[in-house]
């Protein structure tokens, strides 16, 4: 399993970005992939999550109405679209699958800042 997190950087309060999580190493078509974010001094929390085939898709509390996760199966690649961005947005941003939660691999993340 390998994941390879992009698109974070520095965004104004209001602003938006568009991570990118290119996955490898399992059927990414089969899995059920998640967005999870961790903040300095804070533990991971789970952030959005869309089923293997787009059907369904579920959002922390936090982030409903802001953020949107899509994948694209033919290219093995997750998206989280995070408009109106908030300070509390801040963190390290990574991709997920149960498997790979339950073997303790995690990626690089990407990193988010919201600030003025």
């Amino acid at each position: 399993v390998h994941f390879v997190e992009s698109g974070g950087g520095l965004v104004q309060p209001g602003g938006s970005l568009r991570l990118s999580c290119a996955a490898s190493g399992f059927a990414f078509s089969s899995n059920a992939m998640n967005w999870f974010r961790q903040a300095p001094g804070k533990e991971r929390e789970l952030v959005a999550t869309v089923t293997n085939d787009a059907g369904s898709t579920n959002y922390a509390d936090s982030v409903k109405g802001r953020f949107t996760i899509f994948r694209d199966n033919a290219k093995n690649t997750v998206y989280l679209q995070m408009n109106n961005l908030k300070p509390e947005d801040t963190a390290v941003y990574y991709c997920s699958t149960r498997r790979a939660r339950a073997a303790g691999y995690w990626g690089q993340g990407t990193q988010v800042t919201v600030s003025l």
